[in-house]
């Protein structure tokens, strides 16, 4: 008698085919190492990523992994401000490395699945980062930036990238501003929308590096 097929059975063969891909490149047989720290690089990512971008990446994962994507996914609180160092932070305490570790396995990473995505698909979803955690998840921060404890121009690209997480913040407070006020039919009040609307621009500003004194993702 024929065994039956799983249904599920193709969706985790994938799932395995890029875990091991990923292992391989990170020079190990463990894959709970492994599963971790592609799973902490996915999850921070995410959430730095505003909700089309995010799905235009998780579009690009097997099945499996874009479950895993989107675990513990919170759309409304994206995408939170953040920067290199705290990436590296936050990158060590979850996946329980080193800080100094990080860029060389985020960058492992970020090559694992760009042979796997659509050509330059990766490319085109972190060019919405800032220059500084870009450089942090290709790997080129410590090469091109660490020369010196002052590289020449240091100052100039830490002025920029401040520069691009401001407009950055702005653009998109404008963007909810801009949906909260278009009349489009609804069933909640429409005295309501323009206050709303207002209320998540605030919280977006509030949330750009040096608005307040708090980690990201405080309201």
């Amino acid at each position: 008698m024929a065994q039956p097929i799983d249904p599920l059975g193709h969706a985790q063969d994938t799932a395995h085919q890029w875990l091991n891909l990923i292992a391989d490149r990170l020079g190990t047989t463990d894959r709970q190492f492994t599963y971790r720290v592609l799973r902490v690089w996915l999850h921070l990512v995410r959430d730095r990523l505003r909700v089309d971008a995010a799905a235009h990446l998780a579009a690009q994962l097997p099945a499996v992994l874009r479950g895993v994507f989107y675990e513990g996914w919170v759309p409304s609180r994206v995408p939170v401000r953040f920067d290199a160092a705290w990436f590296t932070e936050a990158f060590a305490r979850d996946a329980g490395v080193s800080p100094a570790d990080v860029p060389a396995l985020a960058a492992t990473v970020f090559e694992g699945l760009d042979s796997l995505f659509s050509p330059g698909q990766l490319d085109h979803v972190l060019a919405a980062m800032p220059a500084d955690l870009r450089r942090e998840l290709e790997g080129r921060r410590c090469t091109d930036d660490v020369r010196t404890s002052a590289p020449p121009g240091s100052s100039d690209r830490a002025r920029l990238t401040a520069l691009e997480n401001s407009v950055e913040t702005l653009a998109e407070a404008l963007r909810v501003l801009v949906r909260g006020l278009e009349e489009l039919p609804t069933e909640e009040p429409e005295q309501d929308r323009p206050a709303k609307a207002a209320q998540e621009a605030h919280r977006l500003l509030l949330s750009r590096p040096g608005a307040q004194q708090a980690s990201p993702g405080t309201t």
